[in-house]
């Protein structure tokens, strides 16, 4: 967006205009959305996140000096903000085999518990069959969360490898379990 499309209303913004302010939050709203879901990887934190990001940015939009630079100081508050989130967010340990429990609302009987349970050890206990590149691979994309290009930038292999490996990992993990006993 260039500057003149913004800048008159960030000024108007600033001397006090509600509906100035409102169409800020139109123009940017998907841009800050997009950056805290980046930081987050969780859509209602990154929906929340922005609004937090809004108001803070309502309420120190006077101590803005240069309004030109609107985008890249609210870009600043999202990352700052999102930072704070995860920071104060509890830890999440991707060994624990409840992290494979899929949250449901039915009444679970202590047997569904127990099956549940096996079939995370099963889970753990295949991965770590697996190769070190694999086991690392998944690990990285389902329990890490994090995205192709991340792990093209931790592995140090271009996307399409990233995509290979995954998709090997997969078949050999499916062979790893296919032995096992249903549970």
């Amino acid at each position: 967006m260039e500057t003149e499309e913004f800048l008159p209303i960030v000024l108007d913004a600033q001397a006090g205009c509600r509906s100035a302010f409102g169409e800020l939050v139109r123009q940017f709203e998907t841009t800050v959305y997009a950056i805290a879901l980046r930081r987050l990887r969780n859509q209602a934190e990154a929906a929340e996140l922005t609004q937090d990001v809004f108001v803070q940015a309502m309420r120190k939009l006077d101590q803005l000096r240069e309004p030109e630079r609107f985008p890249g100081w609210l870009k600043r508050i999202t990352i700052r903000l999102a930072i704070n989130r995860a920071v104060r967010r509890p830890p999440v340990t991707p060994q624990d085999p409840e992290i494979l429990v899929a949250i449901d609302s039915e009444t679970r009987t202590p047997l569904d518990e127990l099956m549940t349970g096996e079939r995370a050890d099963q889970l753990w206990g295949g991965l770590k069959r697996l190769r070190s590149l694999d086991r690392q691979t998944l690990v990285a994309f389902y329990f890490e969360g994090q995205s192709l290009i991340e792990m093209s930038d931790r592995f140090r292999s271009p996307v399409g490898t990233i995509k290979r490996r995954l998709h090997t990992a997969r078949i050999r993990l499916r062979e790893e379990l296919a032995h096992l006993q249903p549970v």
